[in-house]
């Protein structure tokens, strides 16, 4: 029962292991950002993360709204979402019903116009925000990283700041669904609305 779950506002440290553990992403090294971040929690283990951030570039606001440096507060990212499998598989719907109480939590502590939310294309088409009414604005444009080679021969995504100099390679990134959820009705997307279909390529549709 989903009132067995408890929702609370945390620190990094509350979720560091949940996200480590079964987030995609860090399977593949990318670390996380701390932002307002929420804990899904049962009999005090906490089962489940969400995290929201600002908009990580001014140019992503300016793209997807037409808005100036100035004009971009009260946009977020739903940056990271996880859940423990056991979880998500026992009660039906948990995932798009924590992402609907977290968003709740976020309002009322801060201003809030636009949520934006990726779907990795590697790993999940993004059934769970489709299921939260997020509108679909289809694949983000195809973009590259730079990956730099460390001393023990692995490679880690070089996140910001000059590469001149440094060892590595350019690698194609994954292209993202993009999922958007408008509460300031004077924002008007510039980006077109798609009817989201969920990938037949994927065996697995994850969070």
């Amino acid at each position: 029962m989903k009132s067995n779950y408890t929702i609370c506002k945390c620190n990094k440290k509350d979720i560091e292991l949940i996200l480590n553990q079964h987030h995609y992403l860090s399977k593949i090294s990318i670390t996380f950002k701390s932002g307002f971040n929420l804990s899904l929690s049962q009999k005090n283990e906490v089962v489940g993360a969400c995290i929201f951030t600002g908009f990580p570039v001014p140019e992503l606001a300016y793209g997807c709204f037409g808005l100036n440096r100035k004009e971009q507060e009260g946009l977020w990212e739903l940056s990271r979402l996880v859940l423990k499998p056991e979880h998500q598989q026992k009660e039906h719907n948990l995932a798009s019903w924590f992402i609907a109480k977290s968003i709740k939590e976020l309002k009322k502590s801060e201003y809030v116009r636009a949520i934006l939310s990726y779907a990795d294309d590697d790993y999940h088409s993004g059934i769970v925000y489709a299921a939260s009414n997020f509108i679909y604005y289809g694949l983000s444009d195809p973009k590259k990283d730079f990956w730099i080679k460390q001393e023990s021969g692995s490679y880690k995504k070089h996140s910001r700041g000059k590469i001149k100099g440094l060892e590595g390679d350019w690698r194609p990134r994954s292209q993202k669904h993009r999922f958007l959820k408008i509460f300031d009705k004077a924002l008007k997307c510039k980006w077109n609305p798609i009817k989201w279909e969920k990938s037949a390529s994927l065996k697995k549709d994850w969070i």
